[in-house]
């Protein structure tokens, strides 16, 4: 919940006063990997608003130059501020960009994008009529050097044709640190809607996919009865339309053993060689993340590419917003991720 990496290789992109964004919302701890993020690109963090004080505080000790909102419509009057993140509940995540948009300001929301396909249609009409920009930040590959160096090998041609991802999501469930609302299906929206997210965008991604068909999903509570409405294991199979397919695999039950939160990992078969991320730990070999594995005509590679990559999707997204460009990830993109996994988990089997 706290993922929030820094990058040594991470370039700014701005200088000083060009660039002022705020934090709104501060639900998920996702907001300080935002926060870092477009900090380091050279972002300046002005303002910071929460309903709930004693989160302001603690945010403002990590970004002591964010100065704390009375209100977020101080912050939506502010004309200086060309960008809102924020991390809300999900199930509120869309009705704050809405807001930031109808301000003037482009929307920068933690994952998931929305928890119903109502909020995508809203999001949809109103990015249309503004011109603003909905972005994501689907972490799993936005804010892993892996995960950014495996697209740079799949855009070079490495493993050839991408055909198939297989992508697992496992997450440490740390129960007592976790609100209320992360519990209630109306508010977090299901597993396959939250974490399952990360895996559709990055299928679609890896693949150059722009749409895709979910042929089978399933979701069940095996170990967390006193939640009902919680879902502790998910995944599912998608199909895109350039032929690629896709399994996935997300749960709440990594086990107290493992070094990291996750042993989250990602297959890339292409018709000339595949590559295998171990994104966050190597099990029993190096607690140190952001492996690669290639294997080529060529031969066989690992290649530990922490510290050496950088995460340039931040500085990408501050110029798009400076430009009106779409280089750090399209719009349509980041809205056909947000809908797959809402379809993917409207049709699941619940296994009882």
């Amino acid at each position: 919940m706290n993922y929030a990496p820094k990058g040594s290789k991470t370039k700014k992109v701005v200088g000083p006063g060009e660039f002022s964004f705020a934090a709104i919302a501060l639900d998920h701890g996702h907001i300080n990997g935002m926060c870092n993020g477009l900090t380091e690109a050279g972002g300046e963090l002005k303002w910071v608003y929460d309903r709930d004080p004693k989160k302001m505080e603690a945010f403002c000790k990590m970004f002591p130059q964010a100065k704390p909102a009375r209100s977020e419509q101080e912050i939506f009057d502010d004309p200086d501020i060309k960008l809102i993140a924020g991390a809300a509940v999900p199930s509120e995540r869309c009705a704050l960009g809405l807001r930031a948009m109808d301000h003037g300001k482009d929307y920068f929301t933690d994952k998931t994008p929305f928890t119903t396909l109502e909020q995508l249609d809203q999001a949809k009409q109103k990015t249309a009529a503004t011109g603003l920009k909905y972005m994501v930040y689907y972490s799993e590959r936005l804010h892993v050097e892996s995960a950014i160096y495996a697209g740079q090998l799949v855009h070079d041609g490495a493993i050839g044709r991408v055909v198939q991802v297989a992508g697992f999501g496992p997450h440490r469930l740390n129960l007592p640190s976790r609100p209320d609302w992360f519990f209630r299906r109306e508010n977090y929206g299901g597993i396959l809607t939250d974490i399952g997210s990360h895996q559709i965008e990055q299928f679609l991604f890896y693949t150059g996919a722009k749409d895709a068909n979910v042929l089978h999903s399933k979701v069940a509570n095996y170990n967390n009865k006193e939640y009902p409405e919680f879902e502790d294991y998910g995944d599912a199979t998608l199909v895109a339309d350039n032929g690629a397919s896709n399994y996935f695999r997300v749960d709440w039950f990594t086990p107290d053993g493992l070094a990291t939160w996750g042993d989250g990992r990602t297959i890339i078969l292409g018709t000339e060689g595949y590559i295998e991320l171990r994104k966050y730990i190597d099990v029993a070999r190096d607690d140190q993340g952001d492996h690669v594995y290639l294997v080529d005509q060529n031969g066989m590679q690992h290649l530990p590419v922490k510290g050496k990559v950088g995460y340039p999707y931040f500085g990408e997204l501050i110029l798009d917003c400076l430009h009106r460009t779409e280089n750090a990830m399209t719009q349509e993109h980041a809205f056909k991720a947000g809908e797959l996994c809402l379809k993917a988990q409207e049709m699941a089997i619940r296994i009882e």
